[in-house]
């Protein structure tokens, strides 16, 4: 696994390396510098994500930190965004730090452990922070593919989105998972498996590459 130990972030001075939000403030980094590397003729590309282009998962980053820090301060989800199609095309840096911002000044000590609503259900504080780190980084990871990028991914980051995700889906096969949740719906309420079962890799594959694997996708 190549060295990852030289990722540089920029943490708030009070957070420590063992600080879930040091994680947040970490993969944020990564998805940062991603997201200003891109050039217009990028923005249309396809990515891994479904039908979503590059320039639609730099949208859905930023959409995805205030609702992360809407969900520090107890804002329930059905107030939450469902895009941030206000910002424009190309400034999608700049509003990942203003968003990065909100984030760190709703998610207090006191948030770490406190029960934490999200839609799909309540869980400790730190472990919603897990989830988030895991979708920006695989997010990110899907822009950097389609754009030919290669980040320095930040390696207690993604470890912490690794556990987080492990908690949130323990098998590899989530089909029986998914009938629960599609058997719950209402009739005529149309449901999309949110994640596709895990994808086997080699023992050697990265860390980065182990992650989005466990998310559906294939490195």
């Amino acid at each position: 696994m190549t060295d990852q130990n030289t990722h540089t972030t920029t943490i708030p001075e009070m957070l420590t390396a063992d600080d879930p939000r040091a994680h947040v403030a970490s993969a944020v980094t990564t998805a940062r510098a991603a997201v200003e590397a891109l050039t217009p003729d990028q923005y249309d590309l396809p990515t891994t994500c479904g039908p979503m282009t590059v320039g639609d998962l730099a949208e859905h980053l930023v959409m995805a930190l205030r609702n992360l820090a809407l969900a520090g301060r107890g804002e329930p989800p059905s107030n939450w965004p469902h895009d941030a199609s206000d910002v424009p095309a190309g400034e999608w840096a700049p509003a990942l730090a203003s968003a990065a911002g909100e984030v760190h000044a709703a998610w207090g000590e006191e948030t770490l452990d406190r029960p934490t609503i999200v839609p799909w259900g309540e869980f400790p504080g730190r472990e919603v922070l897990g989830t988030y780190v895991n979708e920006l980084l695989v997010h990110t990871w899907e822009i950097a593919r389609a754009t030919g990028q290669d980040p320095d991914w930040g390696e207690a980051a993604v470890g912490f989105a690794d556990w987080a995700i492990h908690e949130q889906l323990p098998m590899a096969d989530r089909t029986e998972m998914w009938n629960v949740f599609r058997e719950q719906l209402p009739p005529g309420v149309p449901w999309t498996d949110p994640f596709g079962p895990a994808v086997e890799v080699p023992d050697d594959a990265e860390a980065i590459e182990r992650l989005v694997a466990w998310n559906g996708r294939t490195p």
